[in-house]
């Protein structure tokens, strides 16, 4: 993950106002002690707080380096001794209010209204080609021989690397392309995603503070939608290409070297592999694992995870010689 400019970390936090945030007690001298981020369980150092509420991540909750953990009674045994964990009914509900104490406009997703044409010399000097009405924020860096099409709009701390085409009526927001990366028309990238959780018949939000990383010789068709990371990275590998209309979701990781063709959804947080390719309107369930090599068929509905050089196809998806015995039968 890269170091986040694009939100201002408040911490750091005392552990008292955590608990009283969450609405909880603690025994714990908590007066003295400081926390100086909120993390995944991976990229959580002792100076850190993070999150535990699938027993999903049991894994990586055994190897997190955080020094607390909001989770529940039933996961917090998978914890090692030195993360303490902090017991809560609902995780994500506290999560989001954590979160909010680092990060007080991470939940905010408006319009930046302070944005500007790029001047002429910059323009001249980085041999770029900038359309009209082409509106960038501040502190955003445009590497040389790039070019960016009409009405697009670039926001704050954007970065765009070299030899990069950005369309027309595009917006970035909360983004790093590599060098040499292409954006179609119409594509929406970095917004926030699409996070919510109920909490007695109510729909809550949590933040997102994350970005969307887009790596070098990749390319996004027209249209397209890309949600920046709850806490961790949206990224997409190298040499990887999408067709038009393809929504990618919070916290999803794409390999290198894959082509992904139209309306494909990928819902959060799942983990693509290298050299995969995924048929038209496949859509594939959040926090599954998809191999390395991997075929999906068009219209496939992926639920669980699929290992290394596996073909599937159908709903839910199956291995693809299955699929095509389960069909001849059905014909028959």
């Amino acid at each position: 993950m890269f170091k986040n400019s694009f939100f201002k970390n408040k911490g750091p936090v005392s552990l008292k106002l955590i608990f009283d945030t969450c609405n909880l007690s603690s025994n714990i001298n908590d007066n003295k002690i400081k926390l100086y981020d909120v993390k995944n369980l991976d990229l959580s150092t002792n100076k850190d707080i993070t999150f535990f509420h699938s027993v999903k991540y049991k894994d990586q909750a055994k190897l997190t380096k955080a020094k607390f953990c909001i989770t529940t009674n039933n996961l917090y045994k998978f914890l090692p001794n030195s993360c303490e964990p902090i017991l809560v009914d609902n995780v994500l509900l506290s999560l989001a209010k954590v979160t909010k104490l680092f990060y007080p406009t991470s939940a905010i997703d408006n319009f930046k209204l302070n944005l500007k044409k790029i001047k002429k010399s910059f323009i001249k000097k980085n041999n770029l080609h900038i359309g009209d009405n082409v509106l960038v924020g501040k502190n955003v860096l445009i590497g040389k021989k790039s070019s960016i099409g009409n009405n697009t709009i670039i926001e704050d701390n954007v970065i765009i690397g070299s030899n990069c085409s950005i369309g027309s009526n595009v917006i970035l927001r909360s983004t790093i392309l590599k060098n040499n990366v292409h954006i179609l028309d119409g594509c929406i990238v970095g917004k926030k995603g699409f996070g919510f959780f109920p909490y007695k018949n109510e729909n809550f939000r949590y933040p997102h503070i994350g970005c969307v990383v887009i790596n070098e010789n990749s390319e996004i068709g027209s249209g397209c939608t890309i949600d920046r990371g709850s806490l961790s990275d949206t990224i997409i590998g190298k040499n990887t290409f999408f067709d038009n209309q393809i929504h990618i979701a919070h916290n999803v990781k794409i390999g290198d070297n894959c082509i992904i063709a139209g309306q494909v959804g990928i819902a959060g947080s799942s983990i693509i592999g290298n050299n995969v390719m995924i048929g038209g309107q496949a859509g594939i369930s959040g926090h599954l694992k998809i191999g390395n090599n991997v075929r999906i068929g068009g219209g496939s509905g992926v639920i669980k995870n699929i290992p290394d050089n596996t073909k599937v196809m159908g709903y839910p998806a199956t291995e693809i010689k299955k699929f095509l015995k389960e069909m001849k039968i059905k014909n028959d």
